[in-house]
Order: C-alpha cells, then structure tokens, then sequence
C-alpha cells in the first residue's frame, strides 16, 4: 500500500472530487458531504474549512473535518470526522464516516484512513468513538472490527435500513 494521507480539500481536488462523487453516487455513498450545486468549488472548500473549526456553523451541522484521502497524489478516498455528535449522528451516524473510491478498494486504504480518522478524532477531544456501517456492508464492518470496533448492535435508520453501531474505546492500539 502506499502512505495515504488525510488532508483538506484543495482548490485543485474540483476534478477528481467531484469524479468520486459520480463514482460512489452508484453505491448511493455521498463523497462530498454537504456539497450542493450552488456555490462553487472554491466556497465548498472555504465552508468545510470553517466547518472544521466550528466557526459560523449552518443549523444542523456539528464541528467536524472533511479531509481527502490522499496516496501518491491521486484521491483514493475521504473520511468525515464529527467531533460532536446531535441526535441523528448519535443515533445513525457516529464520529467517524468514510469511503474508498471503487478502483482503490481492498488495497488497505480503508483501514489506514480509519486509523488516522481515529488519531484526529481523539486530537480533536472524541474518547470513545462510534462508528456506524450498514448491515450489508461487510467490508465496512471487518474495517471497523480490525480497529478495535466492538458491536453494540443495530438499528433500523428512516428507510428501514439495517445500520450496526460500533464502539472504539479510548484508548485503544490503534493510532499509538
């Protein structure tokens, strides 16, 4: 696998993000949180940049860090880190959320993004972290399970999906 690293979103990114969008939008996955056609790229990334330190926050929306998944230049993925969590997050969402784009799958990146998400997350104030996946998603779960993720058990979100609700307890081996 090569380093990954999470960083911010950057002005060059507008091509290659909003390719994963397209790209992770057939899995009904929603790469770019928050982003709608109105504004411009350049104002998406000023506003998720306030997002991450809580600064002016839209109703609705917690303190959190939308960073891109970086590996030898190329977008291979993005996690959301919610240092707070409001009622649906608590319920639905958790701490943490991420995704890998389809042609970078099984290469690892998924478990070394959760790692550092988790680094970022205890930095940020989070002890112990939820984690949410839907029941379908095997591979999200044995993600999660490898970093320490134990199963509280699961809940039906609006649609009648079948979500599993993960904890990572503080601390744990992951990201020391």
């Amino acid at each position: 696998m090569s380093p990954l690293v999470l960083r911010p979103y950057r002005i060059e990114d507008e091509t290659e993000a909003l390719a994963a969008q397209d790209e992770l939008a057939l899995d009904d996955f929603q790469f770019l949180l928050f982003r709608d056609d109105s504004s411009s790229w350049q104002q998406y990334v000023r506003r998720l940049e306030l997002d991450r330190y809580g600064i002016d926050l839209p109703p609705g929306r917690v303190r959190n860090a939308q960073l891109a998944a970086e590996a030898d230049g190329v977008l291979v993925g993005r996690t959301s880190i919610r240092f707070q969590l409001d009622d649906w997050l608590r319920q639905f969402g958790g701490h943490i959320g991420y995704g890998v784009r389809p042609g970078y799958r099984r290469r690892g990146f998924a478990t070394e993004i959760l790692r550092q998400s988790l680094v970022i997350a205890r930095a940020g104030g989070v002890g112990d972290v939820l984690i949410c996946c839907h029941d379908a998603n095997a591979g999200s779960a044995a993600v999660i399970e490898v970093a320490g993720g134990v199963l509280e058990g699961t809940v039906h979100d609006a649609t009648g999906e079948l979500i599993r609700r993960y904890w990572i307890a503080y601390p744990s081996g992951i990201g020391r």
